[in-house]
């Protein structure tokens, strides 16, 4: 039932592999925010599909995810992509629940939490790149950030939508 309505989707019918995009943003939630509330989890997973949503980044989930890190190890967006270590989840109840946000997440089926949010990084990390963008919502142990306009010229990480919480 899943594969038919998945064949049915405007990204199916652009020739998006719509399961491997849910399963490289899965991976990516698992990877990234396996520690964190599904609060957390779901805001990682929303700064992937804002990524492919904006024209600054590839417009489709697995080409964002694997951004970067071709040539040089830990020089990619995120870090589970290139670190050198195995892609493949141990942790089958995390995997699981990763798995599940994933596809609330790619549907469009839960509220962003980081209000729009393009970068983030933990909380112990001082990247040099943060004092170029907008801080957003501190959500777990990632601090989230965006654009002080978004590409329509709106204002996003406002406060309002930035303290939503889903949870």
């Amino acid at each position: 039932m899943v594969g038919s309505f998945a064949a049915t989707t405007p990204a199916a019918a652009a020739g998006i592999d719509v399961k491997g995009e849910i399963e490289c943003l899965a991976l990516t939630i698992y990877f990234e925010a396996r520690g964190e509330s599904d609060r957390g989890k779901l805001a990682v997973g929303h700064v992937v599909m804002n990524r492919a949503q904006h024209p600054l980044f590839p417009g489709e989930v697995c080409q964002v995810v694997r951004q970067g890190g071709d040539k040089l190890r830990y020089r990619c967006q995120f870090s589970w992509w290139c670190d050198g270590r195995s892609d493949r989840p141990r942790d089958r109840r995390a995997w699981a629940v990763s798995r599940a946000l994933a596809g609330l997440v790619y549907w469009d089926y839960s509220q962003d939490p980081t209000a729009g949010a393009l970068w983030y990084h933990a909380d112990y990390a001082r990247p040099s790149w943060r004092r170029d963008l907008t801080p957003g919502p501190t959500i777990g142990r990632h601090v989230f950030y965006g654009l002080t306009e978004d590409w329509r010229g709106k204002p996003v990480l406002n406060g309002t939508a930035a303290t939503y919480t889903p949870d």
